[in-house]
């Protein structure tokens, strides 16, 4: 695997870069400008989810018109429905790319890359790609979204912060006791709002197209280390219990999460989690030229919020 300096200098590797290079010499875009004041929408998909929810109330703030890319959404979008793509994109100017539930899963690769081919098709060159970081068919969707021809931004993420207080291990932390098949692995966590930024940025500013922005917190953590500074931002005693992945599969089964979820968090704990990932990388100071937010201050905001108030029910 490359040092995380070397894949960021050579995002996409030297020929998608000389394409990029050449595509747009040839069309005369620079680097894809975009005003703020141009009425056309930014689609961003999965608007109601994690990140996306972010994004698109970061951009409706900038006074950037935003369509929602969800199957409530006017026009709907579905990803399992390449119909609903065109007029998702009808009109568009630029996409937030999040496929759900996980770029890993069968197909993932295939359909985002046909959808940015639509995407480019229908004007909307600029496109910002949410990926796994370490995830080899994440890797594969990114130079898929690439092929399209895309003005593409690459927003490669590690764990969420935001899996502990609005994610599927939030129960776990409200019961006192939480049960992950983590090990003593560390990872350098990141901060949704971060990447929302990053994303936001990429969307609406130049000097973005063509980079891959690997996400991460500015420290490394094991996620007993995490558990243990919720439990200290909280003022309550929170436990954490290393367990196997089959037990913490029927744990989630037992909580009613969806199978799909379970498949996904049991590849990413039994093969992702491997500490491949452990080290942190300079990509939202690239990006925003600012550090990344720290654990700590995340545990202090979510606490005073309430996300891990024991009387809210789940």
């Amino acid at each position: 695997m490359e040092s995380s300096v070397s894949a960021m200098e050579r995002p996409f590797g030297s020929a998608y870069v000389a394409d990029q290079v050449v595509r747009k010499a040839d069309h005369g875009q620079g680097d894809g400008s975009m005003t703020n004041t141009d009425p056309r929408p930014v689609l961003v998909l999965g608007a109601t989810g994690k990140t996306g929810r972010r994004v698109a109330d970061r951009l409706a703030a900038s006074d950037v018109a935003v369509r929602a890319g969800s199957r409530r959404g006017t026009p709907p979008f579905d990803w399992h429905d390449p119909a609903t793509w065109s007029p998702a994109l009808d009109g568009v100017r630029a996409a937030y790319i999040s496929y759900y539930p996980d770029l890993a899963v069968p197909g993932a690769v295939e359909a985002t890359g046909k959808f940015a081919k639509v995407a480019v098709d229908q004007g909307a060159n600029r496109v910002v790609l949410l990926a796994g970081r370490g995830e080899a068919e994440a890797e594969r969707a990114e130079e898929a979204v690439a092929d399209s021809g895309a003005d593409l931004t690459v927003v490669r993420s590690t764990w969420f912060m935001q899996n502990f207080s609005e994610g599927d291990f939030r129960p776990q932390l409200l019961s006192g006791l939480v049960t992950l098949p983590a090990g003593d692995m560390v990872e350098p966590f990141v901060d949704i709002d971060d990447l929302a930024d990053v994303a936001v940025a990429a969307l609406t500013e130049d000097g973005h197209a063509g980079q891959l922005y690997e996400l991460t917190g500015p420290r490394l953590l094991t996620f007993a280390d995490a558990i243990e500074e919720i439990s200290g931002a909280t003022g309550r005693e929170i436990r954490y219990a290393p367990v196997s992945v089959e037990e913490f599969a029927a744990a989630m089964a037992a909580q009613g999460v969806p199978m799909e979820a379970i498949e996904i968090f049991s590849f990413l704990f039994g093969e992702i989690l491997d500490g491949r990932n452990a080290h942190v990388t300079d990509g939202v100071r690239r990006a925003l030229g600012r550090e990344p937010r720290d654990f700590k201050y995340f545990a202090r905001d979510a606490a005073a919020r309430g996300a891990w108030d024991s009387s809210q029910k789940v």
